[in-house]
């Protein structure tokens, strides 16, 4: 089985839904949908208590252990990775029984491939870019639990639609040191317009949309990066959920 075919984690059941809420009453249920009295909604402080579903890690992750905020030089050359410009932050909460907290110290990873398709430090039979550490790094969650990124806009490659991969994972000195391993979408209306641009433009057109792609029929709708345009570029902001015991 392809990497990429692994199987992806799970969102919280009902069972752990109405424990969180601290009441059973507190939601009606229909199905695999929750309707919350607004009350219980501005008591969660949503949209930061959001689980999302894990996705597969894929075969380019290489812990680098490169801590920095911005990720689009490779630091072995000093050459900037072209491409629109994308300010990424994380916000990490912590899922308590009576809400979400802030998760600080949390390591956040993000990797991704460049403009044309190719990731660094892999080798791979359409490249071979071992040694190079261009768009990989991390930060730690800061007090409010947020990590901040200067990326680029992802390209693509054949077999997958655009995308970026993230992991996080807890210290130890945590509950339960938690690893959290998952990947982001964009829009296709707005990956069009970005990949008409160069040097996206010069690689021709993408092959796989998001619906088509096998990967992101598994909650991808549910990790949807809603960027909003900003100068050159544009800024994005993932809230994430994790239930640590």
């Amino acid at each position: 089985m392809d990497r990429d075919d692994a199987p992806i984690g799970r969102l919280l059941s009902r069972r752990e839904v109405l424990t969180l809420l601290g009441a059973s009453s507190a939601a009606l249920v229909t199905g695999s949908a929750f309707v919350l009295p607004l009350r219980v909604v501005r008591r969660l402080s949503l949209p930061s208590c959001i689980a999302r579903p894990q996705q597969t890690e894929g075969p380019y992750f290489v812990d680098e252990r490169l801590n920095r905020s911005d990720i689009r030089t490779d630091p072995t050359s000093g050459t900037v990775s072209p491409g629109v410009p994308v300010t990424l932050t994380f916000v990490v909460s912590r899922i308590t029984s009576g809400g979400c907290e802030p998760l600080p110290g949390a390591q956040v990873d993000v990797w991704q491939c460049d403009a044309l398709g190719i990731y660094s430090d892999v080798t791979d039979p359409g490249f071979n870019t071992a040694g190079q550490k261009f768009l990989r790094g991390y930060q730690l969650t800061d007090p409010a639990g947020e990590a901040v990124f200067r990326t680029i806009y992802p390209g693509w490659y054949a077999g997958r639609t655009v995308h970026m991969h993230f992991k996080v994972r807890t210290p130890a000195k945590s509950t339960r040191a938690v690893e959290f391993t998952s990947q982001l979408y964009f829009d296709d209306a707005l990956t069009d317009r970005v990949h008409a641009m160069p040097p996206y433009a010069g690689k021709g057109q993408r092959t796989v949309r998001n619906t088509a792609d096998r990967i992101f029929r598994r909650g991808g709708d549910q990790l949807l990066l809603t960027p909003r345009a900003r100068e050159n570029g544009y800024e994005a902001t993932f809230s994430l959920g994790l239930q640590l015991s």
